[in-house]
């Protein structure tokens, strides 16, 4: 699951550490989450989207594997 947590946050000039503060989680977390190397939980992945005043559709990007 890719995500545009970094290009949003950027556009509104918000830093990771702010980022985190504001979501109650470390700024390593949110480095991870942005690396696409940590999925976030359903609760964390809401306080990003109220924090970032964006929809949960417009942070994560999901595309079907082919089989």
């Amino acid at each position: 699951m890719q995500n545009r947590i970094k290009v949003l946050r950027e556009l509104k000039d918000i830093s990771q550490g702010k980022l985190a503060e504001q979501c109650d989680v470390s700024r390593q977390t949110i480095n991870a989450i942005e690396n696409n190397k940590y999925d976030p939980s359903l609760p964390l992945a809401f306080a990003i989207s109220e924090a970032l005043e964006v929809t949960i559709e417009q942070l994560f990007m999901y595309e079907r594997r082919k089989s």
